[in-house]
């Protein structure tokens, strides 16, 4: 398990503007979360960087954006109305409901009873809605549960607009919703979240093959975001999803416990011969050398974005000793920090200071989007803001700069400075 707590990452994500808990001024919503400009920062940068490796970077991946509201006849072919469920158990006492599964004995974690919980019974996790003016059962839709459907529905048009050589994939990110029954732990079980998930269609004799190519693929995406010690586990066939032929889950050492990162499957034809059935319109692929048609097999890596921020936090979360002081910092690498640079003049109150720093800034905002302009407090103080949320280098004008045109560069890792020539800045922090 990892050493960090969890409340150090609650604490530094809503002091620092990362992440707040959702409706807070009007006491909150269990479940939901809010990003705040530093977090949303750290949510677009590990976006991006997934968007980049594995849609951007390749010639065999195809983006879509599917809509969250689908036909209901989306979630019955794919199982989701009859199984997508977990087991709800309700103490007698006190009447609080939590997933049988999380429990640890039977002791009520509310009242402190026990013995008080009956039977589990399934609750099925999807948000129900209705689409339109009429409440029947023919204007019922769901919140998505996973971005996976809305990619399996649009197999269809990709191949028939694109034509592409198989393997190939479609990728998506996008908003997801579970009714989650007691979610905890931080962003980690939420209510709505983000997922990244692609969906790479094979032939049905390569799938080991391609497979074994994505556990690569992945180990190289995890190393891009810092994170080292990732475990994978063999999911036994008696706890894989109903569609799956392998899984591996990729664990981490979260402050809550290990716990799964994200996953890797082989969903066989099991998606795409569902929605052949049930729509009556053929999945097949007709190979471009007039081989014989196939539903393509699937290999489905699935990532959480939230599971990947807490991930990321937990990983660079860092306390050290400054000149006898204790200092908590962000060691975050830096494509991924919310904040590349800060800019402060010495003094906020010297004018010619302030307007060099200005015009640093400008340069430095210009080249690299993510620079912030800090004289709030003395240089102390600044330092240590920026150290926790993760800035990898801080820029001071002073009034040596007024006379040689350097600035003192403070690295956030080694807390050493040096002095710099404006005309190198650029390449010096690249």
């Amino acid at each position: 398990m990892s050493e960090v707590k969890m409340e150090d990452i609650v604490s530094l994500a809503k002091r620092r503007g990362f992440i707040f808990p959702g409706s807070d001024v009007y006491g909150g919503l269990s479940g939901t979360w809010d990003y705040g400009p530093l977090g949303l920062a750290l949510k677009r940068n590990i976006m991006n960087l997934w968007w980049k490796t594995f849609v951007e970077n390749r010639d065999d991946m195809y983006g879509v954006d599917a809509a969250i509201l689908m036909n209901q006849k989306v979630w019955q072919a794919s199982g989701h109305v009859d199984t997508f469920t977990d087991p709800l158990v309700e103490c007698s006492n006190c009447k609080s409901r939590y997933r049988a599964d999380h429990l640890e004995g039977d002791k009520c974690p509310n009242c402190g009873k026990t013995g008080t919980f009956g039977e589990p019974r399934m609750f099925n996790m999807m948000f129900k809605t209705n689409v339109g003016p009429v409440d029947d059962e023919n204007s019922v839709s769901y919140l998505r549960p996973e971005t996976a459907q809305g990619i399996f529905t649009n197999y269809r048009n990709v191949v028939d607009v694109f034509y592409p050589d198989v393997p190939f994939g479609i990728a998506q990110m996008g908003k997801a919703f579970r009714n989650e029954i007691s979610p905890r732990d931080f962003v980690f079980r939420s209510r709505e979240f983000e997922q990244m998930e692609i969906e790479y269609f094979v032939h049905p004799d390569k799938w080991e093959e391609a497979f074994k190519q994505w556990q690569d693929n992945i180990k190289g995406f995890l190393k891009q975001l810092g994170l080292e010690k990732v475990y994978e586990v063999e999911v036994p066939a008696e706890d894989r999803a109903h569609y799956s032929k392998r899984t591996i889950d990729y664990e981490y050492d979260f402050p809550h416990r290990r716990d799964e990162l994200l996953g890797l499957a082989y969903r066989t034809d099991f998606d795409l011969m569902n929605i052949q059935k049930a729509s009556g319109k053929s999945m097949e692929y007709r190979p471009k050398d007039g081989g014989t048609p196939f539903v393509p097999h699937v290999i489905e890596p699935s990532f959480g974005v939230e599971r990947a921020i807490m991930a990321v936090l937990t990983s660079a979360y860092t306390e050290d000793e400054v000149n006898g002081e204790k200092r908590t910092y962000l060691k975050l690498p830096t494509h991924l920090a919310p904040v590349k640079v800060a800019v402060s003049p010495l003094l906020k109150n010297k004018p010619e200071l302030v307007e060099k720093a200005r015009e640093v800034y400008k340069m430095l905002k210009k080249e690299f989007g993510n620079v912030m302009f800090d004289d709030n407090g003395n240089i102390g103080k600044r330092y240590r803001r920026q150290d926790e949320i993760g800035t990898p280098y801080c820029v001071v004008i002073d009034f040596q700069t007024l006379d040689d045109n350097t600035v003192t560069v403070r690295n956030r890792d080694t807390t050493k400075q040096e002095r710099v020539k404006t005309d190198v800045l650029i390449s010096k922090l690249l």
